[in-house]
């Protein structure tokens, strides 16, 4: 049973798609323009038991800067 659900409600498909992912394995977004992209991060911390997230601008096709915009425990 997965974990974690992802999904894309508003695009241009008519379909919404959607991932699923694993305590062991997290899941992964990634949302980009030409001037960069979003990455999010969701996965479980083994340590804490929690379920924790980090959204971070990433590069994309060189455009754009790296730096970490948030970071926490889900719930909290």
């Amino acid at each position: 049973m997965s974990h974690f659900y992802a999904s894309i409600p508003y695009s241009a498909r008519k379909t919404v798609p959607t991932a699923r992912g694993h305590k062991n394995t997290g899941i992964k977004t990634h949302a980009a323009s030409w001037a960069g992209a979003i990455q999010v991060d969701v996965y479980h911390n083994d340590e804490t038991g929690k379920d924790q997230f980090i959204v971070r601008q990433v590069k994309h096709h060189g455009a754009g800067i790296e730096a970490i915009l948030s970071e926490g425990t889900i719930g909290e």
